[in-house]
This record gives structure tokens, sequence and C-alpha cells, in this order.
């Protein structure tokens, strides 16, 4: 039986020692991710903040605390009972979107870590984490306003679910709302028990 917990390790060392982009000069911690290595749900977000990169840990600043709500109180899940990555382990200076480059240079490890942790779903938090997963599981995604909230079939059986970034509630209210509703549909299929089927079929 695989050691997951060394498995991570040994894949968290590699990330702290990468020095395949330019953001290891300006970071203070690598962010790498955390929670249960045998979780049944994974989210993915798009790069640590100013927090994140303080303490080295994901979705810790306003944001992750309404991450943390959502999975308590929407789920009914504790934050321990998931895993939490992002598609860069570290902040982008100043808050910046994810250059091509630096997604390109952090692919392999995000990878690694859905191979190690193996899902049965991956929750994309906002676009970059949604084009990630696209791109990684050959899923339609055009938009997070027209995607958000479908849940996809791919490969190993795993279901994918597109829901915006935490963040976008707090600059905008009112999205709140959906990205409630989005984790609805993610309780629903969390608590589907069952096999895993290999299917591409797109489901709503």
């Amino acid at each position: 039986m695989k050691d997951k917990k060394k498995e991570l390790e040994e894949l968290r060392r590699e990330v702290l020692a990468c020095r395949k982009c330019e953001l290891y000069k300006t970071r203070n911690n690598i962010v790498f991710g955390e929670g249960d290595e045998n979780a049944e749900l994974m989210f993915v977000g798009e790069a640590p903040g100013k927090q994140e990169d303080l303490q080295g840990r994901p979705f810790v600043g306003a944001a992750g605390k309404f991450l943390t709500q959502l999975i308590e109180e929407v789920l009914g899940l504790k934050r321990e009972q998931v895993y939490i990555a992002n598609v860069l382990k570290c902040r982008p200076p100043g808050n910046r979107d994810p250059k091509e480059k630096e997604i390109e240079a952090c692919k392999p490890y995000l990878e690694r870590q859905i191979e190690i942790i193996n899902p049965r779903v991956i929750c994309a938090l906002g676009r970059f984490a949604a084009n990630f997963l696209a791109e990684k599981y050959g899923l339609s995604f055009t938009s997070m306003m027209k995607d958000h909230g479908k849940i996809f079939s791919a490969e190993g059986g795993k279901k994918v679910v597109f829901t915006f970034h935490p963040a976008t509630a707090l600059y905008k209210p009112y999205m709140k709302g959906l990205i409630e509703e989005d984790f609805e549909k993610i309780k629903g299929i969390v608590s589907q028990k069952g096999k895993r089927k290999n299917t591409t079929l797109l489901d709503f």
C-alpha cells in the first residue's frame, strides 16, 4: 500500500527546491497544499495570496474564511477532511494573475498531488484552476459564468466541478448565492458513494 503522506512530503521538498520560474525569488513560503491525503474531495485554487505566502498555507485569508465556511456549513465537512491546493505554489507579486510560463512550470506538481491523493471529486475554484482541469481531463470549459456548477465526468471515475473563486464573493456579494448553489451540487455528488465509472460523459 502506498504511503501517501511520505509521497506528498517528498513532493513538497521538491517544490521547496524548485527554481523553474522566477517566483521563488519573491516568495516568503511555498504554499504546497494541506488536508487529508485520502480525501474524496479536492479543491484547486489559482495561486497563494499575501496571507497564504506569509503562513505557507492555502486559503487562510478572507477568501479562505469563506471557503472554510462553505465546506463546513454547506458540505457538512471539516476543512481537515478535504484537500486544498493551488495551481501555483508561490505567490505572484502583488497578487497578479499567474503567467502561462509559471503555470507550465508548476503544472507537474499539481498533477502529482492529484495522482497521489486520487480524489473522487475535484472542484476548481476560479478560471485558472478550471482551465488547468479542463486541459488535463479534456473537458469543455468556455467561461465560469456559463459552466459553473456543471458536473463533468472524467477519467478514473472522477467528477470535476467548476465554481467561482471564493474571493469573487468578497467584491461581488451578489455572487455568494451562486457559489453556495454550486456547493450544494458538490454536496450531492460527494454524498454519492459507490464505484467510480470511467466515462467522459457530461452529467447535469
